[in-house]
């Protein structure tokens, strides 16, 4: 339950994104997990794919040119690279998170994924954890609302 008055909640874990070089992790890990890739998108530096589970997504982050994911998997290798939850607001959440003076990557919401918008939390305001928050375009379930997209 979210905390009296405030305007915005989480409403579940969109998506755990997994960092990467190279394009056979989301072959192995879909074989492994019988789950199919029903996303790709290429953004800045890197490709984005979700493999559906459940309520949620596993997202594989492939480094394909300089840029955040390069400079991430120079300085720590392929691993968990941050997890990302859905809120019901995502304009209200950065505001309140702001104004309780937590430190943001991102100061406003901005396009990602599946035409979602999203919003990084720094790290440093997360003992050391990166989290993203989330608005779907249309909530539901995993898998429901997929299509292909180019992000620059």
């Amino acid at each position: 339950m979210g905390e009296p008055g405030r305007a915005w909640q989480v409403i579940r874990l969109h998506h755990v994104a997994f960092a990467h070089r190279g394009d056979d992790a989301p072959r192995i890990l879909g074989g492994l997990l019988g789950l199919p890739c029903v996303h790709e998108e290429a953004a800045a530096g890197f490709t984005e794919r979700m493999i559906p589970a459940g309520e949620a997504y596993l997202q594989l982050l492939e480094a394909t040119g300089p840029g955040i994911i390069e400079r991430f998997l120079g300085r720590r290798g392929p691993g968990l690279h941050h997890a990302a939850f859905e809120v019901s607001d995502i304009d209200e959440a950065v505001a309140d998170l702001r104004s309780r003076g937590v430190r943001m990557v991102d100061e406003t919401p901005r396009p990602g994924g599946m035409g979602t918008r999203i919003a990084f939390v720094h790290p440093a305001a997360c003992p050391g954890f990166l989290l993203e928050l989330v608005e779907s375009p249309a909530a539901g379930p995993a898998g429901s609302n997929d299509q292909m997209v180019e992000r620059s």
